[in-house]
């Protein structure tokens, strides 16, 4: 064995894919980016809505709460209170009952349109608790947060923060889920059961 092993060593071949290191990674996307990252977060059981402005947004986001009954949803964010403020949706902007809540709307820091992919940080006022601990997760993300792979996303990420780096950078791809348990999958087993993103198109877009 060991004789063969070192005969082809000693055999002098061509590299059977001299151009590797310069192929893509990924095979070449044909659907738009807001497309392809509808389609991978629903394939993950996410929820995708689309909306044309701020009207369509706090319509839809009405229409979640009358459906999935929720009474008590918490916003932390200055720019996600100001928004809603806006338009008078009722919603809890302190920790106060935080216990007792029961969906959490917060920002995000890119949105990955290969996995359908959620990426966040504790670098602003949802911190980590908002969206991991109510059942229900509501990220408000805008068009020009879209962007193609990971790597892309923590380019969004440092040119944000600088060397002042967020201590936690996650990323979300669906409700949470484990299948530690006889080999069956359960959603929301240790944080949200339900992930919803509305698309709103950039103001100046």
């Amino acid at each position: 064995m060991l004789k063969k092993i070192r005969h082809a060593l000693l055999q002098k071949r061509e590299h059977p894919y001299p151009n590797f290191e310069d192929m893509p990674l990924h095979a070449e996307e044909s659907d738009p980016i807001d497309v392809l990252f509808a389609q991978r977060l629903t394939a993950v059981a996410g929820h995708f809505i689309y909306c044309e402005d701020e009207v369509a947004l706090i319509e839809g986001l009405l229409l979640l709460a009358e459906q999935e009954k929720l009474r008590r949803m918490y916003a932390w964010e200055p720019s996600i209170q100001q928004l809603l403020d806006r338009y008078e949706f009722p919603f809890f902007r302190t920790e106060k009952d935080f216990a007792e809540a029961e969906a959490g709307i917060t920002a995000c820091e890119a949105l990955i349109a290969r996995s359908g992919s959620v990426l966040i940080s504790n670098g602003n006022a949802a911190g980590r608790r908002l969206t991991i601990y109510p059942h229900v997760h509501v990220v408000v993300a805008y068009a020009s947060q879209l962007v193609m792979d990971i790597k892309d996303g923590l380019d969004f990420v440092q040119q944000r923060y600088g060397e002042n780096l967020p201590s936690l950078i996650s990323v979300i791809s669906g409700p949470s889920r484990t299948a530690d348990i006889e080999k069956t999958l359960v959603l929301g087993a240790h944080g949200p059961k339900k992930l919803y993103v509305f698309l709103l198109e950039d103001r100046l877009g």
